[in-house]
């Protein structure tokens, strides 16, 4: 029997393989440094983040799932909202516009790691200040790559998606049950 250990704290990357058929038998959090290098563009730091969550959390003999999601707006890597003032301001920067978001996923197997990025491209309606202000105020946003959670108030101002729905959530499933089965996770 694999161990199989999600290294993440989300809430809604457990819910997600949860829906999959999937439960792992340990979660851990990692602490990572996420700042991105000079120059690291939202794939590439989606990526660096996965793997080194899941070289974080290795352990022998476990499978280790590790995501990381990252929102850009042309070549500039949106934070992680963690006050008010960084949710309005990426709020300011997506209303009306394209954006990706990126989710990078890794799996650490016995010394080796499989990672892939999924790319999501998404578009926001034009933002009323009254509109901002009421999402602010909400607080759904903390935490949030990006400053805003899809699967909540959020997807009110999304015009279109084009690509993983799961993936803007914070984990794309197709490309995740991919690297468990390859690993020796299956749903049962």
């Amino acid at each position: 029997m694999t161990h199989f250990v999600l290294a993440s704290a989300s809430p809604r990357r457990l819910a997600l393989l949860k829906q999959i058929g999937l439960v792992p038998a340990e979660v851990v959090a990692t602490d990572i440094d996420e700042t991105p290098h000079a120059g690291e563009l939202p794939r590439a730091l989606a990526l660096r983040l996965a793997r080194e969550k899941a070289i974080a959390a290795s352990a022998p003999n476990a499978v280790v799932l590790a995501a990381d999601t990252v929102v850009g707006c042309g070549r500039r890597i949106l934070p992680k909202a963690e006050t008010a003032a960084d949710a309005q301001l990426c709020l300011d920067l997506l209303s009306g516009r394209a954006h990706v978001v990126v989710t990078g996923v890794a799996v650490a197997h016995k010394g080796v790691v499989r990672a892939r990025a999924v790319m999501t491209r998404v578009r926001f309606k034009r933002l009323g200040v009254t509109e901002m202000q009421s999402y602010v105020a909400s607080g759904e946003w903390q935490g949030k790559a990006g400053g805003y959670g899809i699967q909540g108030r959020a997807e009110r101002f999304v015009l279109s998606i084009n690509g993983s729905y799961s993936a803007i959530v914070g984990l794309p499933l197709y490309e995740t049950a991919g690297l468990l089965q390859h690993a020796g996770v299956v749903a049962p």
